[in-house]
């Protein structure tokens, strides 16, 4: 994924916090929000967010990496105009790298941006 790609800044983490919508799974909570002033960017933006209650920094960093792959896997059929914040939960440390793209597609067809 590409600088473009990623939410890094807090403003832009609170703004999907707190006008975007959120939906869950015993795994992964995902908050949406569609983007309004981007018009130039056609593509998604993902905001990762992993708690150390999630385990040490091998888990956390294992956990984004799978995340992000499965989003790279993905992109062709997740709504493109939107903006992503996906928040880890402690369950999601024990999912091996399929488990974790099958949550990923459960909670996004749940959310309704997923078209696969």
């Amino acid at each position: 994924m590409n600088k473009r790609q990623r939410i890094k800044k807090n403003e832009d983490f609170q703004k999907v916090f707190k006008k975007g919508k959120s939906f869950a799974n015993r795994q992964f909570v995902v908050y949406c929000l569609k983007q309004e002033e981007q018009v130039e960017q056609e593509a998604f933006r993902i905001g990762l967010s992993v708690s150390k209650k999630v385990g040490n920094a091998v888990t956390r960093v294992r956990v984004k990496r799978y995340i992000r792959q499965a989003f790279l896997e993905l992109k062709n059929e997740v709504r493109q105009d939107m903006d992503y914040v996906i928040i880890a939960r402690t369950q999601a440390a024990t999912l091996d790298f399929h488990e974790t793209k099958k949550s990923l597609q459960h909670v996004l067809k749940v959310a309704r941006v997923y078209k696969g």
